[in-house]
């Protein structure tokens, strides 16, 4: 069963910086087409933050656009989410999956981590 875990949530003013990891089992960040950050804003629906493919292709949406960076390393079988600029409106629950890019779409896989709480707050 693939496994994610996410870390590295937490409470930052506006203007700040954090960064994600998440882990992933059996080598799944290796072996997995692509893997995706999600992020969930209480009310809202889970929206696709950016992801990364297996050869280090990487989209972002329009809002992180500049401000966050998506990385992968196999070594360590981590993703990362390395954000900047943090504003109040990225305050959600952001979660890592492993999924599929086909060219042009990335479609979410079945598997996801338990979530790490980013609250963007002064």
């Amino acid at each position: 069963q693939v496994q994610l875990v996410e870390s590295g949530g937490g409470l930052v003013q506006p203007g700040g910086s954090l960064r994600l990891s998440c882990v992933g089992s059996s080598a799944i960040i290796v072996s997995a087409n692509s893997m995706g950050w999600y992020r969930q804003a209480p009310g809202k629906q889970r929206e696709l933050v950016a992801f990364i493919s297996k050869f280090a292709y990487t989209n972002y949406a329009a809002s992180v656009k500049g401000r966050f960076t998506i990385s992968r390393d196999n070594v360590k079988n981590t993703v990362y989410l390395q954000m900047n600029s943090l504003k109040p409106e990225d305050t959600a629950v952001y979660y890592c999956n492993a999924g599929n890019f086909d060219g042009l779409n990335y479609a979410a896989g079945l598997n996801w981590g338990q979530g790490t709480q980013v609250t963007i707050s002064s």
